[in-house]
């Protein structure tokens, strides 16, 4: 049974104005969550994807469908189980949300002294933080003092001050410059190795999606548009809106006046071939291009790293006797799919 499951769920806010229409901002997601996984949950603005976030820890409850968390249907459940339920989740946000009058050690320490943990636990299980954080040395810095990437890894700190089994990202990284999100990346993915937690990150980064998660789930709408392991969505995005998103970190295939201005530049028959994990290396296609006595040139695309398996579009200039082209696509055919040729010849 899945960890995290929601059937059916619609979400829906009174008008906001005098004479408005409802707001639904979910609608009728139903959602598998897997226990110790990552799942990213992309969308632009508007998606829907932080209501979700809301139903999981209950801060917010569905109109209808239900919402369960280890077997527990959320919606059933009384006030006081539904603050210990909360108690069972972490929550780490993009601006920190840290309390400024209180020390990085402090901060960390702020749950367990609402949880009424003795003083002695709570000095224990802050060192423990704060080292595993990578900032033993800032016990005593204030919020003010810190970077934004270290102010972020106290606030993950504290999410996991209780010891939770879910782990909530709210756009946690969009504050950040890029180098500094992989630093953040890097550690929430330790938290899943080494401490078994589930994060669910939310996000309209599909960047931050290939670098953490094993699955995504594209909403738009409050719709659920997309949803599956990341290597299969990036390969093969099927809705516009994720292909947009995929877009801004796989580079598409040329077309249009992009194709026109490569033609212009580059004399040569115009192919692209798709590389993709478990079929070939782009260097056998590079190979058997030459073996057919082809000069070639890479001319647009690059491969990509996904979770540890490669893809991504080579769009390569062949030039050399027309039968000998002709005989290098094919050979190269047989190492990759020849998805977009120039209708030059």
């Amino acid at each position: 049974m899945s960890f995290i499951r929601l059937r059916g769920v619609t979400k829906t806010y009174p008008p906001t104005a005098k004479g408005g229409s409802p707001v639904r901002a979910v609608d009728d997601v139903s959602l598998d969550i897997e226990a110790g996984s990552i799942t990213g949950i992309i969308g632009y603005s508007g998606a829907g994807k932080s209501t979700v976030l809301r139903l999981v820890n209950a801060l917010e409850l569905p109109t209808r469908g239900s919402v369960e968390v280890d077997g527990r249907d959320i919606t059933r459940l009384r006030e006081r189980e539904l603050r210990a339920l909360r108690g069972d989740i972490g929550m780490i946000f993009q601006q920190f949300n840290l309390f400024e009058s209180r020390t990085v050690a402090g901060n960390i320490a702020y749950p367990l002294e609402v949880a009424g943990r003795p003083r002695a636990e709570i000095r224990t299980r802050v060192e423990e933080l704060l080292a595993f954080v990578g900032l033993a040395g800032k016990a005593q810095s204030f919020p003010e003092q810190l970077s934004g990437g270290q102010k972020q890894r106290v606030g993950i700190a504290r999410a996991l001050a209780t010891e939770p089994r879910i782990l909530l990202a709210d756009e946690a990284t969009s504050a950040l410059d890029p180098e500094t999100t992989q630093e953040v990346l890097t550690l929430l993915r330790r938290v899943n190795a080494e401490l078994g937690i589930t994060i669910l990150v939310i996000t309209h980064e599909m960047d931050v999606v290939r670098s953490i998660a094993d699955r995504v789930v594209v909403m738009e709408d409050g719709r659920v548009i997309e949803d599956g392991p990341v290597f299969d969505i990036l390969s093969s995005p099927q809705h516009a809106a994720t292909r947009r998103f995929v877009s801004s970190i796989i580079e598409e295939v040329p077309a249009g006046g992009r194709l026109d201005a490569l033609r212009t530049r580059h004399p040569g028959r115009i192919v692209t071939f798709t590389i993709r994990d478990g079929d070939a290396a782009q260097s056998e296609v590079f190979a058997a291009i030459a073996g057919a006595g082809v000069r070639f040139e890479l001319i647009a695309g690059g491969i990509n790293d996904i979770g540890g398996r490669t893809f991504g579009h080579l769009t390569l200039s062949l030039t050399g006797e027309p039968g000998a082209v002709d005989r290098a696509v094919a050979a190269a055919r047989v190492h990759a799919d020849l998805i977009e040729e120039d209708a030059r010849g």
